[in-house]
């Protein structure tokens, strides 16, 4: 199933640009920045044999223009994008996957509009305001910023990536560019125009994310955290483990690193599908047994 549908949803501020694949029950997954839907072709190519895939550019973001000015855009934002979204696709409930900073999205989704989150896969979100340094991370983080004002996007995203990523166990894994799909490759050309847009108006105000904890424990049998198996000890995996714990699930592992929902779309759309399967089986069990 490789028909892509194109369509643009118009919300308060931004035109969202979004693709729908496939057949079945709703998906929505959410890149994060400052990548787009792109980054999740593969994924959405693989899963659509059994669902309805929607995947979209967060506003701001290569095809998802901004009506007015750029200004700060913040996770509760992105959010409401999201609902709105589902909302256009008859309300849900759906299953969402979201990846990275889109995994912040996701879980905001959840947080408030529990009701349109049928369950929800979030592959390591960088949530360093769960960390125990987390004055350490505002630092340095503020300092990507700093370093994006006076010395231009490549040096503060040289500086990004260290920061974030944490010291490898070994080499990192590098994408075979063969068995990417065509949009992914049209992304990595799209990313170039989207990074200033995101270390001006993206990186602070995700970075200082704070999930609601209660509202989100309120829904944690429908929640897994997924963690990559080659992942460094960076901001992604160190979040991720802390909410899993804060939410008392075991987290559930990809393959590969940050990016191995790109680089291993095949595994990932099985141990995804897994998952929804087991998240929506454990709600009904519980929803019997009371």
């Amino acid at each position: 199933m490789n028909d892509v549908r194109i369509r643009t949803l118009q919300v308060p501020g931004a035109n969202l640009h979004y693709e729908v694949r496939g057949s079945g029950p709703l998906l929505l997954m959410i890149p994060g920045a400052p990548a787009d839907a792109g980054a999740l072709a593969g994924l959405a190519t693989a899963l659509s044999t059994r669902y309805t895939v929607i995947t979209y550019d967060q506003r701001g973001l290569s095809r998802s223009l901004l009506t007015g000015p750029a200004h700060d855009q913040d996770v509760t934002v992105f959010a409401e994008d999201a609902h709105r979204l589902l909302t256009a696709h008859g309300g849900g409930p759906a299953y969402v996957l979201g990846n990275s900073g889109g995994a912040l999205t996701a879980l905001d989704l959840a947080a408030r509009h529990s009701e349109q989150v049928r369950a929800l896969v979030a592959h390591e979100p960088p949530v360093p305001e769960l960390l125990p340094d987390r004055e350490h991370w505002r630092t340095v983080f503020q300092d990507v910023q700093d370093t994006y004002r006076a010395e231009g996007p490549g040096a503060a995203m040289q500086k990004f990536v260290a920061t974030i990523e944490g010291e490898p166990s070994g080499p990192p894994q590098m994408p075979d560019f063969s068995q990417m799909p065509p949009e992914a490759l049209e992304m990595m050309g799209r990313i170039q125009g989207n990074i200033g847009f995101f270390l001006a108006h993206v990186l602070l105000p995700v970075l200082r994310f704070v999930p609601d904890l209660s509202a989100l424990r309120s829904a944690a049998g429908r929640i897994a955290i997924g963690v990559g198996a080659a992942s460094p000890d960076g901001v992604p995996l160190r979040s991720a483990l802390a909410l899993a714990e804060q939410l008392d699930t075991r987290p559930i592992e990809f393959p590969g690193d940050h990016q191995g929902l790109a680089l291993d779309a095949s595994t990932s759309a099985g141990i995804i599908h897994d998952a929804f399967t087991r998240l929506t089986r454990d709600v009904v069990a519980s929803t019997e047994v009371m």
